[in-house]
């Protein structure tokens, strides 16, 4: 397939950002019905998985590769699967049950800083003093959203469980740099099998520990439209623009999400914002947005990347 057009390419990004951000809502809504989050989540990704299954069967090289993997590169993408899929995504979900999306849309949105600082010592890159900047920037915006500091006390339990997820957001972004850099597989691959175990183990614990639930129709609706257009068409159309698009274009362009999360947010699930709220999310926002650029030397390169996730966080591309 021809590669697309800047332009075009550019356009094709920011509406696979709205349908990332749209999900948020779509996840709201099921789970204030009586969708359990871990099944919910499960649910949706093992779709998704299903999806992309006839991608790779269909093609000799995907099957090929296949094949080749190693019992060593297994391990390496099951613990990807784990950390990025089931511990990621199911704590999303669950903090989701217990907080507002905005607040968990911030916490999420922190994963490249916490990337930029937990690689330091990983995988030994520096941050320049740029990226400096929009840490602070970033933790100055969060300390303003939150302070003062006062939540209901069932309001803690989604905290902690939106900080997990953070936290196995920016590890599972690190291991996504690591598999796409070591690997010699393509990002069709990385994404699918590590999709498929995190799944497989995220809808097996949900179905074991919270059951299947009482999803209605319109439930189902919201599960499948996320697993095929929002996740497997969404990938798809992503790594499409990314064969035209730069690393740092394809990060600034997913850092969309943010404010996009916040407006379908107040519009759709009458969530409110004061005034500091907005301006610490614009905080937050350079201070991300500061933290991926990387420089001129790395804008040139291209992504080979697998989904960002719907979290507005640094890819998996490879570095």
């Amino acid at each position: 397939m021809k590669p697309p057009s800047r332009i075009s390419a550019i356009l094709q990004a920011v509406f696979v950002t709205f349908l990332w951000s749209t999900s948020w809502v779509f996840i709201k809504l099921g789970l204030r019905g009586d969708l359990p989050p871990i099944t919910f989540a499960g649910l949706r990704y093992m779709i998704a998985f299903l999806c992309l299954v006839p991608v790779v069967i269909w093609n000799p090289g995907h099957r090929a590769a296949l094949r080749r993997i190693t019992g060593r590169e297994w391990l390496q993408l099951t613990l990807l699967g784990i950390v990025f899929y089931s511990l990621a995504q199911g704590a999303q979900y669950v903090s989701l049950a217990y907080l507002p999306a905005v607040v968990v849309n911030l916490l999420l949105n922190l994963c490249p800083v916490l990337v930029g600082i937990i690689a330091i010592f990983t995988l030994r890159e520096s941050p320049t003093p740029l990226q400096w900047v929009g840490i602070g920037l970033a933790t100055l915006g969060t300390g303003l959203f939150f302070l003062p500091f006062t939540l209901p006390s069932a309001a803690w339990i989604g905290l902690a469980v939106a900080v997990l997820a953070m936290a196995a957001n920016s590890v599972g972004t690190l291991q996504g740099r690591h598999a796409n850099r070591d690997l010699s597989l393509s990002p069709v691959l990385i994404t699918s099998i590590s999709m498929g175990i995190g799944a497989s183990l995220m809808l097996a614990s949900g179905l074991i520990f919270e059951g299947l639930g009482k999803p209605t129709g319109l439930d189902w609706g919201y599960i499948i439209w996320m697993a095929v257009v929002n996740t497997a068409f969404a990938f798809t159309l992503w790594n499409h623009t990314m064969r035209t698009l730069t690393a740092i274009e394809s990060s600034i362009l997913n850092s969309l999400m943010m404010p996009q999360i916040a407006v379908l947010a107040v519009i759709f699930l009458g969530e409110e914002l004061t005034i500091k709220e907005i301006v610490a999310l614009v905080l937050v926002g350079l201070g991300v947005l500061a933290v991926q650029l990387k420089g001129t030397a790395r804008q040139k390169e291209k992504v080979a990347a697998a989904i960002p996730l719907e979290t507005g966080h640094d890819d998996l591309s490879g570095d």
